[in-house]
């Protein structure tokens, strides 16, 4: 008896700590929100679903052989380097090669103005910690890619959408929320853009509108957050100069990333951005991880000096080129004419836009049912519009399944109208 009052007591006990956890979290863990698309990506690898859902590269794009002989290189020649913690900052002779590496972009940097990351989204994450305090406001695109939206929402940002079209985030209505913000005494940090080939939304912000974009800046006192994760993977058109090209005041944060054009898994990014803000930036990392991995940066860094890189991209491109093409055909084929998207010059990524009465949070559920996955676009709106959206990526996949998956969610959306 006294053994069964005893466990009761063990376990009524463990209930109330169990209850008194969720007073303990902090404000900025209640802020924290799950992603949307992680969530929906396991749903979309159920078996049989052809998923556009993920932003995932094709895995036949990562030169496994080349890093094997460059890996098997670094453990017999500079294993104890590899394997030894590093500088935060990261390794002195890769910072100075990616200062060379950008240089090819017009960006004239000097190694302390260059750090690295574990990937673009600790950078996100950086900036957060560095320049966010609760109720800042961060302009965006309308949409935005989800991962910098919940990394500022988790420091108490308040975002505010600004919307894109063919051209990219409109600079004139940027400068009309920036005033209207001002005016209602609101305290504006700066703006977040994906200029080349947005996520989602594929799109490029054109010369003219980088130009204005950074004098806007400049005249109201923001900061630019230049995310270019895409930027590489051009499959036609010249290349345009970067904003931060253009930035002779140091307020722009370029980042950039070698998960699309090497491998996602390296989780290897870089900043840069004027030494002072890159100073802040690397001791707020400090308390973070201590260093990006040792490893990853030399095998990047023999890669690039190696020459492979320059070879390997073209071969990307060929191919993501190939597969973009094969669904954007395939669209024109089934795709109802109510139907609009968009056809990116390069990226990983076409948006579609249905009809205005169609949700595409309530049309899931139908696709997973038709056997294909996509990310619903009202994810990527800060204002809560955007239902009637998705975002489609064509990287992927198989060649083979693109067509048969666009087919698919063709029957779906058409059941739906």
């Amino acid at each position: 008896m006294l053994a069964f009052v005893g466990k009761e007591i063990l376990n009524a006990m463990r209930y109330r700590v169990e209850m008194n956890i969720e007073g303990l979290y902090s404000e900025r863990a209640n802020k924290m929100r799950s992603s949307e698309i992680r969530e929906l990506l396991e749903l979309s690898q159920q078996p049989g679903v052809i998923s556009f859902a993920g932003g995932l590269p094709n895995p036949d794009a990562f030169p496994s052989q080349q890093i094997g002989e460059i890996v098997s290189r670094i453990l017999k020649e500079e294993g104890g380097k590899a394997l030894q913690y590093g500088p935060t900052a990261g390794l002195r002779e890769v910072r100075e090669g990616i200062v060379n590496y950008v240089k090819k972009e017009g960006i004239k940097a000097k190694i302390d103005d260059v750090f690295l990351t574990v990937g673009s989204q600790q950078a996100l994450d950086l900036v957060g910690r560095v320049f966010i305090d609760e109720g800042d406001v961060i302009l965006v695109g309308l949409p935005t890619y989800l991962g910098a939206i919940n990394a500022f929402l988790a420091y108490g940002a308040k975002l505010v959408g600004v919307p894109l079209d063919e051209n990219g985030m409109r600079t004139d209505l940027l400068e009309e929320k920036i005033k209207e913000l001002k005016d209602k005494g609101e305290k504006v940090k700066m703006i977040y853009t994906v200029p080349t080939f947005q996520n989602p939304a594929g799109v490029e912000l054109s010369l003219e509108r980088r130009k204005e974009m950074l004098e806007i800046a400049e005249k109201h006192g923001l900061l630019i957050i230049e995310d270019e994760p895409y930027r590489s993977l051009r499959f036609e058109g010249e290349p345009l100069p970067s904003i931060k090209s253009f930035d002779e005041n140091g307020i722009v944060i370029y980042m950039a990333t070698f998960s699309k054009i090497l491998a996602p898994g390296f989780r290897l990014a870089y900043v840069v951005a004027n030494e002072e803000i890159t100073r802040k930036m690397v001791i707020a990392k400090q308390s973070v991880d201590l260093c990006t991995p040792t490893f990853t940066q030399l095998i990047a860094y023999y890669y690039i000096r190696n020459g492979y890189m320059e070879r390997h991209v073209p071969r990307i491109i060929e191919m993501y080129k190939r597969k973009r093409d094969i669904m954007l055909d395939a669209m024109e084929k089934y795709f109802p004419d109510s139907c609009k998207w968009t056809k990116p010059r390069g990226g990983m990524f076409v948006w579609v836009e249905l009809p205005k009465h169609i949700s595409t949070i309530e049309m899931f559920q139908d696709a997973i049912k038709e056997k294909v996955a996509y990310v619903h676009g009202k994810a990527f709106h800060v204002d809560g519009s955007g239902e009637n959206t998705m975002r489609l990526n064509f990287t992927n996949p198989s060649d083979e399944l693109i067509e048969e998956g666009i087919r698919r969610l063709a029957k779906v959306i058409k059941a739906r109208i």
